[in-house]
């Protein structure tokens, strides 16, 4: 009992929080940063303008980490607390009238906020960005780790002028005084504080506007022009789709999109702002394989489903992802085909209910489900709706629960009460099915697809036919695959049944010229057929980074005869922006014996072996560290660039290198070449790499 009352007293202050934080309304925010790149350093100060609906003591803010030199209530000093994450005002104020609190700070993030490349000497590669993910801005600019407290916000940010600023909503004004430059964004409309966001670079930027008039703002490198196109194809036509489908135009004042360096995520929806890794900047080719539009239309959807409306908490959380990714297939429906959206559903049923089988089904309603429920699950939870209600009912659903609820927060409820006002049909067994279960109505979305899609329906009676008839597989193939023109259905097949395909059917696959079924071919394991030697080898030509990749290692692996050729071939090809042609063309070049001279050898190992350094994106980097560790070894710069990995921001590479790290000290010779590398490391570093080392 004593300590139920020891808890209750320490919490005492958060538990007033959430009622007086309830009688409080923050109207408008306006924020000023000076950013200091080489101490990573922001000194800032924000005012917030807010009313008081009923009487209260206190408030608060949450402020991760910082430095307060002032606290003003309406101008005035004014006594707070802080404890390193929440700033307390303790005032009695009255109902109905209307405060300022103004906070003056200082800070040096630990995240939210990534400085790239200020400490080395790479030319034109700094960066400063910012990613909330939820609850974050509280590292840099004190706010609300509460996605329900919404506050228009205004950004003014002081920067070398050198750079480029790009924020939050309307660039209104712009100042240079000396070497600095002052940009100031003004916003119109409320949103949570983990959608404000930041990005500093060199960019150059393409101007354009949507059909309906919105202004969009498409950042690139200089050096990267040639990959406008390409990468930004299709924008215009995603939010036209867009507003289109909900009914309702565009929220924001303008659309801008810029692109980082290692980012997180693959992108991020901050609002009118949208963050993405430039590993998605395509040229034509790459196009093919790997394009920004489903990432695009995804975090464009947000703008909608997330920004305009917003979760209450993490068990509304569909409301967003799930939204987000449904509107995204509705936008590559339109720009890839109906063939292509059907196929992209069949391959998620499959992924999802291959997971509800093995017991790890979840609940669309549960905080901590998976990214495969709420994106995936929940796109096709919205298809099935769609399906019950009708397609007009359903739109109309969603433009009058978009209309309700703006620069709100809402709950699944409230749109289920919204969609079955809009249809007028009880819902519930929707929820229990869709909602709430852990299974995935497996049944339900195959007679869906089969229904919707002439390709899945005879992909599916080919492998019922296969199972159960007596009659030789390639004929039974052979009747499906000339009464089909799908290229999705075709790729299938020679991926699943080329065992059962003769080199005369292959080979007719080879000469239909379809991009997507020779990748299927590229990827077949095993050995070349001789007979198909020379389709094997044209497709080096294709316009498939990917294709040209798994071509040119197959070749070199089965024909070791005319390893120098297909060398030669590919001599100057260099990939995607992760330079994965190049990368795999070093290490056969080294290994391959009679090409080229010694040299030349030393030559391509040396440039392979750079790839590993901070200098490169961090794709380009575990591609090296893989090829480099199966098949060469590590040298001491190798090493050192993998401790720098294993402290890198970004959490998917970082987790790479450690795993590789850990698999390294395993062997004491390797142990004892890291513990000799301490004195040429950072703090960072060293602190992680003697964690490792010594344990």
């Amino acid at each position: 009992m004593k300590g139920l009352f020891l808890l209750t007293l320490f919490l005492l202050p958060y538990l007033g929080l959430s009622q007086s934080q309830q009688n409080v309304d923050f109207l408008k925010s306006q924020i000023s940063l000076k950013i200091a790149a080489d101490s990573k350093r922001i000194d800032g100060n924000v005012t917030y303008s807010f009313k008081v609906h009923k009487k209260i003591d206190s408030i608060f803010i949450d402020a991760q980490k910082m430095q307060l030199s002032r606290v003003l209530l309406n101008g005035k000093k004014i006594k707070f607390s802080y404890d390193q994450k929440k700033l307390g005002i303790h005032k009695k104020m009255k109902p109905g009238k209307s405060y300022e609190i103004t906070v003056v700070y200082s800070c040096k993030p630990k995240q939210a906020v990534y400085f790239l490349g200020w400490e080395d000497t790479i030319p034109k590669n700094e960066q400063i960005w910012t990613q909330g993910q939820g609850k974050y801005s509280s590292h840099w600019v004190p706010s609300f780790d509460d996605m329900n407290e919404k506050v228009e916000f205004d950004l003014s940010i002081t920067f070398d002028s050198n750079y480029e600023v790009v924020a939050n909503g309307n660039l209104i004004f712009s100042e240079v005084k000396e070497t600095m430059k002052t940009w100031v964004f003004d916003m119109q409309n409320p949103m949570s504080s983990y959608l404000l966001a930041f990005a500093i670079g060199t960019y150059k930027k393409l101007e354009t506007r949507s059909s309906s008039g919105i202004p969009l703002y498409m950042y690139y490198y200089p050096e990267d022009s040639l990959n406008v196109e390409p990468t930004y194809r299709h924008t215009k036509e995603i939010m036209q789709v867009l507003e289109e489908e909900t009914g309702i135009s565009y929220p924001w004042q303008n659309y801008k999109q810029i692109p980082v360096r290692d980012f997180l995520y693959a992108g991020m929806e901050n609002t009118g702002t949208t963050i993405f890794s430039d590993a998605f900047m395509v040229d034509s080719t790459a196009f093919f394989d790997k394009n920004f539009v489903n990432v695009n239309a995804h975090e464009m959807a947000h703008q909608w489903f997330g920004n305009l409306v917003t979760e209450v908490d993490a068990s509304d959380h569909w409301l967003h992802e799930g939204f987000a990714s449904y509107y995204a297939l509705l936008a590559e429906k339109e720009i890839f085909g109906s063939d292509y959206y059907f196929w992209k559903l069949f391959n998620m049923a499959q992924t999802l209910e291959s997971l509800s089988r093995n017991g790890q089904g979840q609940s669309l309603t549960d905080s901590k489900a998976s990214s495969a429920t709420f994106y995936d699950k929940g796109a096709w939870a919205l298809i099935i709706l769609k399906e019950q209600l009708g397609a007009a009912i359903f739109k109309n659903g969603i433009t009058s629960f978009l209309n309700t609820f703006q620069y709100q927060n809402v709950t699944v409820e409230n749109f289920i009460e919204i969609m079955e006002a809009s249809s007028e049909q009880n819902l519930d067994t929707f929820k229990d099915q869709w909602l709430i279960a852990t299974d995935f109505p497996i049944e339900e979305t195959m007679s869906y697809l089969q229904a919707s899609s002439q390709s899945i329906d005879q992909f599916l009676k080919l492998q019922r036919e296969l199972t159960v008839s007596p009659i030789n597989n390639e004929e039974i193939i052979q009747r499906y695959w000339s009464a089909s023109s799908s290229s999705e259905f075709k790729k299938r097949v020679i991926t699943l049944y080329h065992k059962s395909l003769s080199n005369t059917f292959l080979k007719e696959a080879f000469l239909s010229g379809d991009l997507h079924v020779r990748q299927a071919l590229a990827n077949i394991p095993g050995p070349v057929p001789l007979e198909l030697v020379p389709e094997y080898e044209s497709l080096l030509q294709d316009q498939s980074y990917v294709t040209i990749e798994s071509a040119l290692y197959k070749l070199w692996i089965y024909l070791p005869q005319d390893r120098v050729k297909y060398l030669m071939m590919t001599k100057d090809m260099v990939g995607f922006s992760n330079k994965n042609i190049r990368q795999l063309w070093l290490l056969l070049a080294i290994l391959t014996k009679d090409f080229e001279d010694e040299n030349a050898k030393a030559r391509y190992k040396e440039e392979l072996l750079a790839y590993t350094s901070p200098y490169y994106n961090t794709e380009v980097r575990q591609i090296a560290f893989s090829l480099i560790g199966e098949v060469l070894s590590f040298s001491d710069q190798n090493l050192k660039d993998l401790v720098n990995a294993a402290v890198h921001p970004t959490w998917q590479f970082r987790n790479y290198a450690r795993r590789v790290l850990d698999g390294l000290v395993k062997n004491e010779v390797q142990r004892m070449r890291l513990a000799l590398l301490v004195k040429e490391l950072k703090r960072e570093e060293l602190e992680y790499l003697n964690k490792i080392v010594l344990e």
